[in-house]
């Protein structure tokens, strides 16, 4: 007989770099919550104490989550959202008007979930040389830089050291970084921007650290831009087992209901219907699998696919001009929230 308490579930880490998802299992920490449309931003400042409990940094986490940004007006309004966002947060660390930036674009262009950051330099309003030429900068314009590191698998390099070596030659008084990020939800691809001034591990989401990117490494402020653009096989699979139960929840919950009979099974949405099935029904339905939390089942995936090469990391087919509407994005409401009043 298979005992699943004794598979070790305590050797793997959670593959996110979202704070929303280091925080599932805490209940006590600041949290506040707007909306703008159908836009929720959700503001948690984390204290030193629950930061260690989690292993993430002390400090200002903004989160952004909307559903679409492939039409004009759901683009204009996370636009409208994502400035403010922004500038809230220069205003929260007392970034001065006449502070100038650096912005880094973290990332492979060359792998386009990989490719926000690259993409977002490109339409970066750029004015550091019109200084360094001697010529007036008009003053609605702070003084702003970008560079775009690679990554140390083409350069040898570490990134943190590139930007070392520009900020010592270039002095800039902040820093902004844009990097992808790594979900372990799939709710949350693509639809979900984080921005904190805690700074960056490049590669955290995917166990892969790389040097902090932050104050306390850099010497001046950091900001860093992120949004969830892949998941791991694990994160899929699991998933779908929790779909699984909210499925058969919806339609017990539903078995009665006229209206949703003349419904085809494919197009019933359930996806906000909150219940799920008890720990009897979800033993008969899932076995053994249904005995375990979502976090065991989470790990005891991982513990079957790693071994395997199989915890594959999965991007939606359409990236390509996702990546080019974010990038596209970000980068719009980094000049916004970057012009001087």
């Amino acid at each position: 007989m298979i005992r699943m308490h004794e598979v070790d579930l305590s050797k793997y880490k959670l593959r996110t770099d979202l704070i929303v998802e280091h925080l599932n299992n805490f209940k006590e920490y600041k949290k506040y919550e707007e909306l703008y449309k159908d836009i929720k931003i959700e503001t948690i400042t984390l204290d030193k104490e629950t930061a260690k409990t989690i292993s993430k940094k002390a400090g200002i986490y903004k989160t952004i989550y909307f559903e679409d940004v492939t039409d004009e007006t759901n683009f204009n309004n996370l636009l409208h959202a994502t400035t403010k966002v922004i500038k809230d947060l220069l205003n929260s660390i007392n970034i001065k008007d006449e502070y100038s930036t650096l912005i880094v674009g973290l990332g492979n262009r060359k792998a386009t979930p990989d490719a926000l950051g690259p993409l977002t330099i490109e339409n970066i309003k750029i004015t550091r040389q019109i200084v360094e030429l001697g010529l007036p900068l008009d003053n609605k314009y702070r003084i702003i830089s970008s560079l775009v590191p690679g990554v140390m698998g083409t350069t040898g390099i570490e990134t943190k050291e590139i930007i070392e070596g520009v900020i010592e030659k270039t002095k800039p008084d902040f820093l902004i970084v844009i990097d992808s990020l790594a979900a372990s939800s799939l709710e949350r691809i693509n639809k979900t921007i984080q921005i904190t001034d805690t700074g960056i591990h490049p590669g955290s989401g995917l166990l892969n650290n790389r040097f902090e990117i932050s104050k306390e490494t850099l010497g001046i402020p950091v900001i860093a831009i992120g949004i969830s653009t892949v998941v791991d096989a694990t994160t899929i699979v699991s998933n779908t087992i929790n779909y699984i139960f909210r499925h058969f929840s919806y339609e017990k919950e539903n078995v009665n209901n006229k209206k949703l009979k003349l419904v085809p099974q494919i197009n019933r949405d359930y996806k906000n219907h909150d219940k799920t099935l008890n720990k009897e029904e979800r033993e008969e339905v899932m076995g053994l699998i249904g005995n375990l939390t979502e976090d065991e089942i989470k790990t005891l995936i991982t513990e079957v696919l790693t071994p395997l090469g199989y915890n594959l990391l999965v991007t939606p087919k359409e990236i390509d001009f996702i990546i080019e509407r974010l990038s596209t994005l970000l980068g719009k409401a980094l000049n916004k929230s970057l012009e001087l009043n």
